[in-house]
């Protein structure tokens, strides 16, 4: 069985918790905690014949008082960026990410994950924004860890992605 180390990165109340613990745990929480550093949770995905024992790391959001501890991204074998979608300001944000990871640790699977689709009446994000992370070969998948719409998908989108990856392993 492969193991892969997984960080959720993103703005502060994105969602980040909220999926991991929708995808972990199946369940969704209206209570806000901010989360301090990291939480790290685990659980299997099979895609094909493969098993994969995903290791998630929900590090702590970024904004412009705190920047994410590059030792939490050592060793990471793929990463979540998530957007709130009713927040265009945390697009910025995840695409800061995105660049920082790639300068720093070069190419490696990622799925952005455009949350709170339960909302998309009230979403602001800048279709525009999104093309520079799909031409950087980003999925990008609508979900909400709310009602669950798109999380399983993103989740085994990544474990596929790193499965199919044939650049530096980190695992």
């Amino acid at each position: 069985m492969l193991q892969k180390k997984i960080c959720m990165l993103g703005s502060f109340a994105v969602g980040k918790t909220s999926l991991v613990s929708r995808f972990v745990k199946s369940i969704y929480s209206d209570t806000y905690h901010t989360t301090i550093g990291v939480k790290i949770d685990k659980k299997q995905v099979t895609v094909g014949n493969e098993t994969i024992n995903c290791i998630l790391w929900d590090i702590a959001g970024e904004d412009e008082f705190y920047t994410i501890n590059n030792n939490y991204l050592r060793g990471m074998s793929g990463f979540f960026l998530v957007v709130d979608g009713t927040r265009n300001a945390t697009l910025e944000v995840a695409l800061n990410i995105y660049h920082r990871i790639t300068e720093e640790l070069g190419e490696l699977p990622f799925v952005v994950a455009i949350n709170k689709s339960d909302l998309e009446g009230e979403w602001e994000i800048n279709p525009h924004k999104l093309n520079e992370l799909s031409d950087a070969g980003a999925s990008i998948i609508h979900t909400s860890a709310k009602n669950g719409t798109g999380v399983e998908d993103a989740f085994h989108q990544i474990a596929m992605e790193m499965i199919n990856h044939n650049g530096k392993k980190t695992s």
